[in-house]
């Protein structure tokens, strides 16, 4: 088997990521896709929870069968480079849904990068990520759809937002729509700021201690990437676990 060649900022999909890291990459460690197919009709959820000592390059290519369902949930929180690659394809009446955190401080750099392919007719996906950062941390998301000619009746939604706890974190993102069928219904929305200061005073003048107030913006921040988990509790835990004393 050849390994694949490691990769460098010069290339799109890793333009963002950490070139110190990327150097010290094995190029095994790229070959290391976890490989998942859903049968027709099933539904999957799955969480990842990518802390402390879980870093590195995190590679899943997901088929979705005919009326699949599948769900990824996901929090990024090493304090070294964490990429998680997610590349799907979904056959006709599939759906496809990820909500991603990358979230943390010093100065790594956490990414989710996704390609999803919709391959055949009356697919659809959406696409939930949040990054908060601190320090001089980098949280970002590439995320390309794909709509096959066939594959009229396709609609898909991409939605990223970063939130920077300090003037030294940033965040990317890097939206791309490549569509061949004219029916669809394909939207994407991306916005980076700091906390609304309106709103932090706004619950700090109604007795909440200014720390706390900012906890809780933080915490509805980060909880729109699980509004689609049924019991996302232990996602939001490991989130603001990370959060810590940031806020």
């Amino acid at each position: 088997m050849t390994l694949a060649a490691l990769p460098t900022t010069r290339e799109e999909d890793w333009r963002y990521a950490d070139p110190a890291e990327l150097a010290r990459l094995e190029p095994a460690a790229l070959d290391g896709w976890k490989e998942v197919a859903l049968p027709s009709g099933e539904v999957r959820c799955k969480e990842l929870m990518l802390g402390e000592g879980q870093g590195g390059v995190h590679r899943v290519r997901l088929t979705v069968g005919e009326g699949a369902r599948a769900e990824l949930f996901a929090v990024l929180s090493a304090d070294e480079y964490t990429r998680l690659e997610v590349e799907v394809t979904l056959a006709e009446g599939a759906h496809f849904e990820l909500g991603g955190v990358t979230i943390g401080g010093g100065d790594a750099v956490r990414e989710i990068v996704t390609r999803v392919t919709h391959a055949a007719p009356n697919a659809t996906s959406n696409q939930v990520v949040r990054s908060v950062h601190w320090d001089t941390a980098t949280g970002n998301f590439l995320g390309r759809l794909m709509v096959a000619r066939d594959a009229q009746k396709t609609d898909a939604a991409q939605s990223f937002k970063g939130l920077l706890l300090t003037r030294g974190a940033s965040a990317n993102a890097k939206p791309e729509l490549e569509i061949f069928a004219d029916d669809v219904k394909c939207a994407h929305g991306a916005a980076i700021g700091q906390i609304d200061q309106a709103a932090a005073f706004y619950m700090a003048a109604r007795g909440l201690p200014p720390e706390l107030a900012r906890k809780l913006l933080v915490q509805a921040f980060v909880a729109d990437a699980f509004v689609a988990h049924r019991e996302p509790e232990a996602l939001l835990d490991a989130a603001l676990g990370a959060l810590g004393d940031a806020a």
